[in-house]
Parts: C-alpha cells; sequence; structure tokens
C-alpha cells in the first residue's frame, strides 16, 4: 500500500514544521497535531496512511497512543504505518512494549528528513534500489 498521507503527531515546533515542510515537498498529504489527546482524536477520526509519533507529547503520551490504536483486541488502524519517533531514553521494556505495535521506531537526532522520506519508501515498498557504489 503506497503512502500518500501522514499524520504528524508532534509538539516541538521547529521538528514539527521540518517535517511538514519536507513531506509536502516530497509530494505527501500531511495533517500535524501538537498533542496527544488531538493526535489520537484526530488518527481515529481520519484514515492515514502512515503516522508519525512523538513518544513524549503533552496531554497523553505516545505509548498511551499507540496502545490505544493498537494494543487492545482490535487494531483501530490496520491500513496506517506508525512510526514512532523519539529522543526520550526509555528503558528495555517499554522501548520493546512500544516496537511490537509500532512498524518503526526511530531516534530524532539520528532522522534528517531525507532519512524519514527513505524510511516511508521502505514502509510502502516505493524505495529505490540501492545504486551500487563504483570501487576506488
Amino acid at each position: 500500500m503506497a503512502i500518500h498521507s501522514i499524520l504528524v503527531i508532534e509538539d516541538d515546533r521547529f521538528i514539527g514544521e521540518m517535517y511538514v515542510r519536507s513531506l509536502k515537498k516530497a509530494g505527501y498529504e500531511v495533517d500535524w497535531v501538537v498533542d496527544g489527546n488531538d493526535g489520537l482524536i484526530t488518527a481515529r477520526n481520519k484514515q492515514y496512511d502512515a503516522i508519525l509519533l512523538d513518544v513524549m507529547l503533552p496531554e497523553r503520551r505516545g505509548g498511551e497512543i499507540l496502545e490505544a490504536l493498537r494494543g487492545g483486541s482490535e487494531d483501530l488502524i490496520p491500513n496506517s504505518r506508525v512510526i514512532v519517533l523519539t529522543n526520550f531514553e526509555q528503558d528495555d521494556e517499554s522501548r520493546m512494549a512500544m516496537q511490537q505495535n509500532a512498524d518503526a521506531y526511530l531516534i530524532k537526532a539520528e532522522i534528517t528528513p531525507k532519512r524519514l522520506i527513505s524510511v516511508l519508501q521502505q514502509l510502502d515498498g516505493t524505495a529505490p534500489a540501492p545504486i551500487d557504489q563504483p570501487q576506488v
């Protein structure tokens, strides 16, 4: 399934604006919310191909949102890919629980907009094949 629409749930204005600008430039339709309650409501009320989910959010944490959407007996967003983005140091148990319900788990400090778009392309199967590098 190709990814066209993306929900960004991110409270950091600089990071959110950077993601939205880069994703729109790459041709994606993007909605952005800045707190956990709005993120959960938006994710449940509109179908998105992908959700970029911050862990540390006001009102409701990313882990709670992910649990509410995918942790119960029914996956409430079966057609959405979820990418958790965080700089928050989590203990192994918390990280593993989130990874189990997410399609990707990325550390923000390591993700450039170009890398984020590459991850989205990998998730929807449209990533270009690696180019063989000439031997020097």
